[in-house]
C-alpha cells in the first residue's frame, strides 16, 4: 500500500488545501492528512475544531484519514506505513521553509521521500492567516473556504456570514 501523508496547521482549511489534498489522493493507496497541533502558531481553532472541519469538507472517500499529531512528523510518517510526505506550495518562499524541513526528514529517514506538489494558479495567494485577517475586517472569504468552514470561521471572529459586520448583542 503506498501511503503519503499530508500535513499541516489547518486553521482553518481553505479551498487551496482542499485542492491540494484532493490532487495527491488521486495517487495513492490512501492519504493521510495530518493536523498538527503547533501552539506556536497560536491557531484560532483547536485541534479537534481543524479535524472536523477538513472531515466535513473532505466527505467520507475512504482513501483520506485525517489524524491530529504533535511529535515529528517523520515519526508519524513510520507509525501509518508511509512512503512519503507530500507538501503543498504556493511561492518560492514556501519552498525555501519545506526545502529546509524535507531535509531534516531525509537526515531522519532516507527511505521517506517529500513531494513537493504546486498550488492551482487560483490558491496561489491564499493562506489560513491571510483569510483570517480579511475575515476579522469584515471582508468576504466566499469561495476561499468551503460554505461550513466559512461559517465556523466567521462565528468564531463574532462576525455575520451575510455581511461580515459584528454581531449585535
Amino acid at each position: 500500500m503506498n501511503v503519503a501523508i499530508c500535513p499541516g496547521t489547518f486553521d482553518p482549511v481553505t479551498n487551496g488545501h482542499l485542492d491540494v489534498i484532493r490532487r495527491i489522493a488521486k495517487h495513492f493507496t490512501k492519504t493521510i492528512v495530518a493536523v498538527a497541533a503547533n501552539p506556536t502558531k497560536c491557531p484560532l481553532f483547536d485541534v479537534e475544531e481543524r479535524i472536523a472541519m477538513l472531515k466535513q469538507s473532505i466527505g467520507d472517500t475512504g482513501k483520506i484519514e485525517v489524524i491530529a499529531f504533535d511529535s515529528l512528523l517523520i515519526d508519524i510518517a513510520h507509525q501509518h506505513g508511509s512512503c512519503c510526505i507530500v507538501k503543498g506550495l504556493r511561492a518560492m518562499s514556501d519552498f525555501e521553509f519545506e526545502f529546509q524541513m524535507a531535509q531534516f526528514n531525509r537526515q531522519m529517514d532516507e527511505n521517506i521521500e517529500t513531494f513537493f506538489v504546486m498550488a492551482s494558479p487560483e490558491f496561489t495567494y491564499l493562506s489560513s492567516s491571510g483569510l483570517k485577517e480579511v475575515a476579522s475586517y469584515g471582508g468576504s472569504i466566499k469561495g476561499l473556504v468551503p460554505d461550513a468552514v466559512e461559517e465556523r470561521l466567521l462565528a468564531k471572529l463574532g462576525k455575520h456570514k451575510t455581511t461580515g459586520t459584528p454581531e449585535k448583542e
